[in-house]
């Protein structure tokens, strides 16, 4: 026996007939519910009701949704006659196996026994016995289309018929619904517009689906799928359309496009260009849409939309750092910066252990998406044991395409670090390259993916250091050179409810100076802390001078944690478990890696995830807490 579409309509139909029980709008309670919430008085229990079946999915699904399980509790005083239980009893069978139809049992036993309550000694009892039969699941999967579909927007194939060959293969690979999966409605649903949304995102944007079929075969409980692709014209970029400027230049919103008139439309490089838009600190909202209803698909207009920012803007704030502890800051911004095209920030922080003062000037992006900028920023840093002062100021270019980030830059910098064992100042001039890529599925909440990032740092340096037991000064001066790179991963490690997710840290850095103190220390490396070796306090790690910790040369850091919801109900509130370890030092030969093992909470909120730890350190047997927002890349 085959059932066809039209059967899968009228399961549709009865199925939904049979959840609204149109036959019971005449019981008491029915009605109650309209003019008096059920929550408003206690309710109480008019029979018992079950549903035996050894196919666990098959009962859950019966226990949640039939009528039976619905109506058992009503509000008090309401009544309810034998003859209106007989009739929920009685629909019980079909609406059953409406339901399960649905999930793919076609042939199932369903059969009520109603047990009065005068034989229970309580109340009615009512137990639906379900044997599913076999489960139909998926057979074969045809896809076709009736047209060509045009190569995908990122395809550099030489042949256009073979390369829209191959991504039809891609579409057929790719279909979420797999022969031998079960065959559920809302899968196929859910697969059918899965599919068709890829087709729309890239380059065919009114693809539709000419005609879908499920044909069901009861007797081999195998359903065979074909779906016939309508894809429609391929949609091309027009010109950009820019609504809701005022005070900010169009030249500017347009640079921030990295496509051109002409181009194929693919969705993900509006998408890309909607997140620039947002980025470049001009707007506090932006939406890009391309017109595919009448327009010709070989200009398709892109409308965008902004919601500009105010051109002076002064935020105060208050928080706190595990590392720095408390700290107030004020930040300021003009947007027009002396009536140009760039924005001037100002940012005062002061805090017990933490204050600086610093700003910057950046242009808006040209059309390669390059800023020019000048900065400087004087910090002084104070510590248990220490205190450190540094300064710098630099000029230099910085592009942001969404994947990549790129900052060149001169600087020159300054510092100088006191105890009461020794004190250390230094200067230095150096050139700077750095790169990052971030390769992750979410940038604020990354559980799939990678980042790589990597600082090359090239100069002069000369400084000097000071003992304070004997007054003995030490210089050097000479060549400075600095590496340093930071790669993570993460990884879903499973699925379900409440999947483990997992993430690993490298982190290796040196210094190629003739002498420790001849560089500035904020070019130098130490370790502990919320970003470095948990257990350890910020900037406890590293190589030491009679007793004293003071800044290395070389670093190497690691982490790996595995965290999981604790709650299936809350999959944004995860518990953790992490070991990270790692150390600085002078030279690759005398670092000594610690350890730092803990557990810790993590809530995935709309602005990245919150961190609170409790970690152990081997080297100290102490415990620290440390609390952290944000995924640093």
């Amino acid at each position: 026996m085959r059932i066809h579409a039209a059967r899968w309509a009228a399961v549709a139909v009865a199925a939904a007939a049979l959840l609204g029980l149109g036959g019971c709008s005449s019981l008491p309670f029915g009605k109650k519910a309209e003019s008096e919430a059920p929550s408003a008085r206690p309710t109480v229990r008019l029979y018992t009701f079950s549903v035996a079946s050894d196919a666990p999915a098959a009962r859950t699904l019966l226990e949640n949704h039939l009528d039976l399980a619905r109506f058992q509790l009503v509000p008090e005083g309401d009544a309810i006659k034998p003859l209106e239980l007989d009739r929920l009893a009685a629909a019980a069978p079909a609406q059953a196996r409406a339901l399960l139809e649905t999930e793919g049992w076609f042939e199932p036993e369903v059969t009520v026994v109603q047990t009065p309550s005068a034989q229970t000694g309580g109340v009615p009892d009512v137990a639906v016995n379900v044997v599913p039969g076999p489960r139909t699941r998926v057979g074969t999967v045809a896809i076709e289309t009736r047209e060509p579909l045009a190569p995908s927007a990122d395809d550099r194939a030489a042949d256009p018929a073979a390369a829209g060959a191959a991504r039809l293969d891609r579409l057929r690979a790719d279909f979420p619904l797999r022969p031998g999966q079960p065959f559920r409605q809302d899968d196929w649903t859910a697969a059918k517009n899965a599919s068709l949304a890829g087709v729309r995102r890239d380059g065919h944007a009114t693809a539709t689906w000419q005609e879908t079929k499920a044909t069901v075969d009861v007797e081999r409980a195998v359903a065979d799928l074909m779906l016939e692709l309508a894809p429609g014209p391929l949609y091309r970029l027009g010109p950009i359309r820019i609504e809701g400027l005022d005070r900010y230049d169009a030249a500017t919103v347009r640079n921030l496009a990295t496509f051109r008139p002409g181009a194929v439309y693919a969705e993900q490089s509006l998408v890309d260009y909607q997140a620039r838009l947002l980025k470049s600190g001009l707007f506090e909202g932006a939406s890009v849409e391309i017109d595919a209803d009448g327009a010709d698909p070989a200009a398709a207009p892109v409308t965008v939309r902004v919601k500009e920012l105010t051109r002076h803007q002064a935020t105060f704030g208050v928080g706190f750092s595990a590392d720095t502890g408390p700290r107030f800051s004020v930040e300021a911004f003009d947007r027009k910066l002396f009536g140009r095209n760039a924005i001037g920030r100002g940012k005062l922080e002061v805090g017990p252990e933490l204050r600086a003062l610093g700003g910057e000037i950046t242009s808006y992006p040209d059309a390669d998406l390059w800023r020019r900028f000048l900065s400087a920023q004087a910090e002084q840093l104070l510590t248990s044991d220490e205190e450190r002062n540094s300064a710098f100021l630099r000029a230099g270019r910085s592009k942001d395409d969404g994947r990549f980030d790129r900052l060149v830059f001169a600087e020159v910098q300054t510092s100088r670090v006191g105890n009461d064992t020794l004190a250390t100042s230094a200067r230095a001039l150096t050139g700077n390259f750095h790169w990052l890529m971030r390769d992750v599925d979410d940038p604020l909440s990354p559980v799939r993916g990678q980042a790589i990032a990597v600082q090359v740092a090239a100069g002069f340096g000369q400084g000097s250091e000071t003992l304070a037991a004997t007054a003995r000064e030490r210089t050097a001066r000479g060549p400075i050179g600095r590496l340093w790179t930071r790669m993570q991963f993460f990884r879903p490690l499973g699925s379900g409810a409440t999947p483990w997710f997992g993430q690993a840290r490298i982190e290796l850095g040196q210094v190629f100076a003739k002498a420790r103190y001849g560089v500035p220390d904020p070019m130098l490396f130490r370790a502990g802390g919320d970003d470095s070796v948990r257990g350890y306090g910020y900037r406890d790690l590293g190589p030491e001078i009679l007793g004293q910790t003071v800044s290395g040369r070389v670093l190497a850091t690691g982490t790996i944690e595995v965290a999981r919801p604790i709650l299936a109900r809350l999959p944004d509130l995860m518990g953790a478990v992490f070991v990270d370890a790692g150390n600085a030092a002078d030279r690759w030969q005398d670092l000594k890696p610690v350890v730092g093992v803990g557990v810790g909470l993590r809530y995935r909120s709309p602005v990245g995830p919150i961190r609170l730890d409790v970690a152990y350190g081997e080297a100290t047997g102490s415990v620290r807490l440390h609390f952290s927002a944000g995924v640093r890349f």
